[in-house]
């Protein structure tokens, strides 16, 4: 594997844009597509890194990358997230300094997985332990629960975090982690009531019914379909890559790893529950005697199993749905709510409901990640909150987050400036003041107590009287008119008073990443957030165990009747105490883009990215870093990264490393203009200065790597000649031993041989001895028997003088017979029919007997080799023999036939789904099925076709639509015609008069023409009702097409085509078909 020793080694691209050059809008959108499409998806500037969502799984997060960048300096390896946690984390260990890490960018650019690969790093490097291994796995499980209940997927993203998160991370001196602490901020709780289109309710909703089990679902009275609620969006209901079944079992098993108990965690359920059902409550309008509208509910079985879940009396619950109750000091009116005044009382408390059960879910993690040790702790905090939000109907919501990434910019050029600032002031080098964009003029517009746009809503909430949006928008131009950052249809500042794309209802706000254009409808109601406190009561009478805690206000004892804090205000007090929090942090930026809107890999939308580099504020960054020195580096990595350019300098530099950095300058003569030195780093103002030094050192390394290859050239062959030298000797050595070796084997031989001559004549003699010895003893013994034979027969002759010549005849006869029968036992020839050995006849008058035995042996053996037969190998055998009768010594194509078995059903057309409707259209059993070519008497060409050959009848089909051409009876065929060559060509000639007969014979050419042949045949043959089929073999015949008959004939030639058979058309009266030559 390459490993980098530096960010400048075997760079694509720019790694660090603040070494860009030249430095412009395109070519930093260029140098980010060139690095992107090369799988680089991470870029600095100076301390930042750029994040680039690859939407696709990277091999660049596995542990042994984790080693990599462990303990590493920044800027020594390609840049990477891993980079900035280690230097945050190494920073807080080691310097103590309490460290931040800012993710931004919009929606989809992969804030939630930079964040979760920052801690992941973080668990992985820090140090080991029962108790740290428990709070690392419990800090990386809160991830998941909040996933599921703060996630959504939208349009632009499949996981969209819907509300803000930012998490503290303590550590104890040693830098293992303690505890932590979450604040959120915003949840987007109207997509409880209301998804656009194309989007999902939060994750949780969809995991419950698809991962709980059937008895679950049945405790929390739900159904799995989510058809049945009226608060889930259909149209995208499944999302591709998420599994919400398996992400439930996740959830239920991170909830138990956190410390939820059982009970707590089926708490959550039920409120989860109790909000789908609460979505299902519809109503329906009824009139009174007075004349006033009130509303009842139309269907009460969904709010009972609401009020069994939460432990509420359906009643209450009702009437606090149809009445709302006023408390003015001492006084309470009691009015009756409309339809539309009924839907909106529902929906507000579905969202506090949900809200208020996010915000005590948060805070149940915080009390189980919690620090337990009381002692000063390191913090390290990480941010991941909504990117600035453009979109082309922007609300209420957009306009915080707005507000929100306003601020974030203003303390990002603050932290930057200042940190450049330290750090000159720190080395000793001379600061030079920067010209920048301060944003504090819109966060002003934003934010002032009095004229401030938040203010003012807040005004004109708390105001009374009839309070609307258009009465917002008009304190707006009022006040707001002169602001250089505001702009309306009615306001003096406003150049658009003729300009139709600033309506009415609309104002715009010129903010640090370009103008947006609210739409104020909504603006009042989305601020108040108000709840009724009839249904805040109800909430509080439930006997539920968590319901009470959500609902404190609710309890009568402690009636308030102050005005609750708005939504704005809450939130501009969060984000001021979330810059508090930054400011006293040491801050570590990661700034995240989408490459395009489709979320799909490999695409590089250039106008979408440099939408976002502007709004993000890149391009001032980089001019920020650029301002004063665009690079630095400490002394001791410079110097032993470029001491090869200079003689004084290398290989061993022995004195300080400031010093060799000065005379490694001096020798390359860099003007003084170009650098500075400072305490403990050098600073290069221009990189082409930078770009110098690394194309000097490219030169210098290749003059140094001729260098080493020479050395290791010349060292290489003398290692070679010396191991050759060494082996020769070796050679040698062996060769002589094997030479010797070889002449003691032959003089050894030599011996042997005669040693066992001399022995050999020995034993001859000895057995010429024993020989005539035994020659001897026989000889004795037969004259002694002949002796005394002659003896007896002198002495018997009277008694066989008459029968004897028959008897020994007889004997004689019978002694033969018996040694021939046991002579012929012993030599009986193999039991398998083709073997035509038989042993030889030993006496001329056995030929007869002889002949016989063969004859008769032969059949037995056939029918033992016969009775071994299945019913359909004995078929096949039937139909093999039928075609040797047909064709041996007929057809030439015969004897390549003989040792390929008949398989009938070649296309498999009873199992194969695709001929299923060609099968249901045939009613008998399918005895062939193949597929041939029809041939064409208009140019001799085929169309392929389906042939079958049933009991009955023979049928063609077309072979793609199973579609059946022709079917022809088996009674209307005539004969079969075919050639006495090679070649699958054959006519079937149908009887003249039959109902078959009036589109002509059929021409066709097929592999399997011998198997098709002699079915056909023995087919006719079987059947009762029908003449045998004629074959016809002859090189030409005539095949009658509709009215004509055409003569086809058959030629041995060489075709065009390689070896194939080829048929041409003559004349109207003649086909050629063209056989290859059989060698």
């Amino acid at each position: 594997m390459e490993v980098k020793t530096s960010l400048l080694d075997n760079m694509i691209g720019v790694g660090d844009m603040v070494l860009l050059e030249p430095l412009s809008e395109d070519s930093f959108i260029e140098n980010l597509r060139n690095r992107f499409d090369h799988n680089e998806i991470y870029t600095y500037i100076g301390s930042v890194v750029i994040s680039m969502n690859p939407y696709r799984s990277l091999p660049i997060y596995t542990p042994d990358k984790v080693e990599e960048y462990r303990n590493r300096n920044f800027y020594e390896l390609s840049p990477h997230i891993y980079a900035l946690a280690d230097e945050a984390y190494r920073s807080l260990r080691d310097q103590d300094k309490d460290q931040c890490i800012l993710i931004t960018g919009e929606s989809g650019a992969g804030k939630t997985e930079a964040s979760k690969l920052v801690m992941s790093y973080v668990a992985a490097v820090c140090g080991k332990g029962h108790e740290v291994n428990k709070v690392k796995e419990q800090l990386l499980q809160s991830n998941p629960v909040l996933e599921a209940f703060g996630n959504a997927k939208t349009v632009r993203n499949d996981n969209s975090s819907r509300f803000g998160k930012y998490m503290d991370i303590e550590f104890d001196f040693k830098g293992d982690p303690l505890g932590g602490v979450i604040s959120n901020y915003l949840l987007e709780k109207s997509r409880v009531v209301k998804q656009p289109r194309g989007e999902r309710n939060f994750h949780v909703f969809y995991q419950l019914l698809s991962g709980a089990s059937d008895d679950t679902l049945k405790k929390l009275k739900l159904e799995r379909d989510f058809s049945k609620y009226n608060y889930l969006s259909l149209d995208s209901a499944a999302v591709n890559g998420l599994d919400d079944a398996a992400n439930f079992r996740t959830v239920r098993n991170a909830m138990q790893i956190v410390g939820f108990m059982e009970d707590e965690v089926q708490s959550v359920l039920e409120l989860v529950a109790a909000v789908l059902k609460l979505g299902n409550i519809e109503f329906k309008p009824e009139s009174r005697c007075n004349g006033t509208d009130e509303s009842r509910i139309k269907d009460k079985n969904d709010l009972k199993e609401m009020c069994e879940l939460l432990g509420i009396e359906q009643s209450v619950l009702e009437r606090a749905f149809s009445y709302r109750t006023v408390e003015a000091k001492m006084e309470k009116v009691s009015t009756t709510l409309n339809v539309a005044q009924a839907y909106y009382a529902r929906d507000a408390l579905a969202k506090n409901l949900y809200s208020r059960l996010f915000s005590w879910l948060v805070t149940r993690i915080n009390e189980s990640i919690k620090a337990q040790a009381k002692t000063r702790h390191k913090v390290m905090g990480v941010l991941d909150i909504y990117g600035f939000e453009i979109f082309e109907d922007n609300s209420f919501e957009q306009f915080i987050i707005n507000y929100c990434n306003e601020k974030l910019q203003q303390i990002f050029i603050e932290l930057t400036l200042r940190e450049e600032q330290e750090e000159y002031v720190r080395e000793g080098i001379e600061w030079t003041n920067i010209e920048y964009f301060n944003n504090a003029i819109i966060c002003d517009l934003i934010e002032n107590h009095q004229n401030g746009i938040l203010a003012m809503l807040d005004e004109e909430c708390l105001r009374p009287g009839t309070v609307t949006d258009e009465t917002f928008l008009d304190k707006l131009n009022t006040i707001c008119a002169e602001h250089q950052h505001f702009e309306s249809r009615l306001s003096k500042n406003s150049k658009f008073l003729t300009d139709h794309s600033l309506p009415h209802n609309c104002f715009r706000i010129q903010h640090y990443a370009g103008k947006v254009l609210y739409r104020v409808e909504g603006f009042v109601d989305k601020n108040n957030d108000l709840l009724y406190r009839d249904l805040s009561q109800a909430m509080y009478k439930a006997t539920h165990s968590l319901i009470k805690q959500l609902f404190p206000e609710g309890n009568p004892a402690k009636v308030n009747l102050k005005r609750p804090p708005t939504a704005g205000f809450q939130f501009k007090a969060s984000v001021g105490t979330l810059m508090r929090n930054l400011q006293t942090k040491n801050p570590n930026y990661i700034r995240c883009i989408k490459p395009n809107d489709k979320k799909a890999s490999h695409i590089f939308t250039e106008s979408l990215v440099c939408h976002q580099a502007r709004y993000l504020g890149l391009m001032e960054n980089v001019r920020v870093r650029r301002a004063g020195y665009a690079f630095r580096q400490a002394y001791e990595p410079c110097l032993e990264r470029y001491k090869m350019l200079c003689k004084r300098t290398w290989p061993h530099w022995r004195g300080p490393a400031r010093e060799g950095v000065e005379v490694l300058m001096g020798d390359l003569q860099v003007p003084t203009e170009e650098f500075s030195y400072g305490r403990s780093k050098i600073f290069i103002r221009n990189p082409r200065t930078l770009f110098f030094l690394e194309e000097r050192r490219r030169q210098c390394l290749q003059d140094l790597a001729t260098l080493i290859q020479k050395i290791y050239r010349g060292w290489k062959c003398r290692s070679q000649f010396l191991l050759l030298k060494k082996s020769q000797i070796v050679v040698a050595a062996w060769y002589r031993r094997y030479a010797q070796q070889k002449k003691y084997q032959q003089i050894k031989s030599a011996t042997t041989v005669v040693q066992s001559y001399t022995r050999g004549w020995q034993a001859r003699k000895l057995l010429r001895e024993l020989k005539y010895q035994k020659r001897c003893e026989e000889a004795v013994t037969t004259i002694s028997a002949f002796w005394h034979g002659t003896q007896v027969r002198r002495e018997y002759r009277k008694f066989f003088r008459a029968n004897a010549g028959k008897k020994i005849y007889d004997f004689t006869i019978q002694r033969i017979m018996q040694k021939y029968f046991l002579g012929l036992k012993s030599t009986m020839p193999s039991m398998s029919p083709i073997d035509k050995n038989w042993p030889a006849r030993p006496y001329l008058f056995l030929d007869g007997v002889h002949t016989e035995l063969r004859r008769i042996f032969h059949l037995w053996r056939c029918k033992k080799y016969r009775s071994q037969f299945t019913e359909e190998k004995k078929a096949i055998y039937e139909e093999k023999l039928e075609a040797s009768k047909i064709f041996k010594d007929k057809k030439a194509l015969y004897p390549s036939s003989v040792n390929q078995p008949f398989k009938g059903d070649y296309l498999e057309i009873t199992k194969n789904p695709k001929y299923q409707k060609l099968n249901s259209a045939v009613d008998e059993k399918v005895l062939l099925a193949d597929v041939v070519n029809k041939i064409n008497r208009a140019n001799g060409k085929g169309t392929t076709r389906i042939f079958l050959l049933t009991k009955k009848s023979v049928v063609l089909a077309d072979q793609k639509t199973g579609q059946v051409k022709a079917s022809v009876p088996l009674p209307d065929l005539a004969s079969v015609s075919v050639s006495t060559q090679s070649d699958g060509f054959f006519a079937l000639r149908l009887k003249e008069g039959s109902a078959s007969a009036t589109k002509g014979d059929f021409l066709l050419s097929s592999e399997h023409l011998i198997e098709i042949i002699t079915k056909l045949h023995r087919t006719g043959a079987t059947a009762a009702d029908q003449e045998q089929l004629n074959i016809d073999i002859s090189d030409e015949f005539l095949v009658q097409f509709k009215q004509d008959k055409v003569c086809v004939k058959f030629i041995q030639g060489a075709p065009k085509n390689g070896n194939s058979v080829s048929c041409k058309r003559k004349n109207n009266r003649l086909l050629e078909v063209s056989v290859p030559t059989t060698a």
